[in-house]
């Protein structure tokens, strides 16, 4: 019987064997009649098989897509036309209730008669705060947010003795930021101050914060309450005051009257609304679109 000669490894071999980090025994060890240097070739090789560039990288970055339901809703750039302004405006079909298109709401401010109570007079009056003041004049005014610099639409709708007034318009944005800014300060400032000259002597207004859908770039929302006397009668005037900023352009709520604010319908406003003048600034021509406007 043969006995099987053991495999001998020198040391240089052994060294090149645990540099390739394999168990390759059999290839790198011989017998003492295999020369050292032929296991340092094999092991070299092995160590150059292992870097070479072509080899397969164990992890790839896969470059961010996006969602197939997911696209602009406006661009960042886009200016509001004078036709874009009056398609973005909401119909009384966009409202929960019974309400009906008003005919010329531009001219709410300078006169209003709700029943027997002329809205405009009972709330014409002086506040010894200036942002007090700016609020209670843009009141059922076109300028809650300042004078628009671009486009701008109106659109007024009633219900018993309720009346909302809904604007579309562009601003300078750095004159829409502040403004915004100064509204968010408004139920703090303003909470409840005095309003005294007229007809209707002093009256009461309290300003408090209120929820917002979370629509648009930004969003504020009050309940502005004003009470005093009408006529000998006493009244109050209970307004909710929505604001939604979308890049330079925002639209407007004022909704209310004497029989208190209809939350529900300024929600409406705000939800329907938005995605409507949304759709304009990305291009797109709202559906259905509004009717009844001129």
């Amino acid at each position: 019987m043969t006995t099987p000669r053991p495999i001998v490894c020198s040391s240089r071999v052994l060294a090149a064997v645990l540099a390739t980090g394999t168990l390759l025994t059999t290839a790198a060890c011989s017998d003492a009649d295999n020369s050292a240097s032929a296991g340092s070739k094999t092991a070299a090789a092995a160590v150059a098989q292992t870097e070479s560039p072509t080899s397969t990288p164990t992890s790839t970055t896969t470059s961010p897509t996006a969602s197939p339901t997911s696209s602009p809703t406006s661009s960042p750039g886009a200016t509001l036309s004078e036709t874009g302004a009056r398609n973005a405006l909401i119909t009384s079909a966009d409202l929960e209730g019974d309400w009906t298109q008003a005919d010329k709401p531009q001219t709410w401010r300078d006169s209003l008669l709700v029943g027997e109570v002329d809205v405009a007079a009972f709330l014409s009056g002086k506040s010894d705060a200036p942002d007090c003041q700016q609020l209670i004049d843009s009141l059922y005014d076109e300028t809650l947010l300042g004078t628009p610099s671009g486009a701008s639409a109106l659109n007024g709708f009633e219900q018993g003795d309720s009346r909302l007034l809904y604007q579309v318009a562009a601003y300078e944005k750095a004159d829409l930021d502040e403004s915004m800014k100064s509204l968010r300060s408004l139920p703090d400032t303003c909470d409840q101050f005095t309003v005294t000259g007229g007809d209707n002597g002093d009256r009461t207004v309290q300003v408090v914060e209120m929820s917002l859908p979370e629509e648009g770039d930004a969003r504020q929302g009050m309940t502005v309450t004003v009470k005093g006397d009408s006529g000998g009668q006493p009244v109050t005037l209970t307004l909710d005051v929505a604001v939604v900023q979308i890049g330079a352009n925002a639209i407007t709520v004022t909704n209310g009257g004497l029989d208190g604010a209809d939350h529900d319908a300024t929600t409406a406003a705000v939800e329907q609304g938005t995605p409507r003048l949304q759709a304009v600034l990305a291009g797109r021509t709202p559906t259905p679109t509004p009717s009844g406007i001129e």
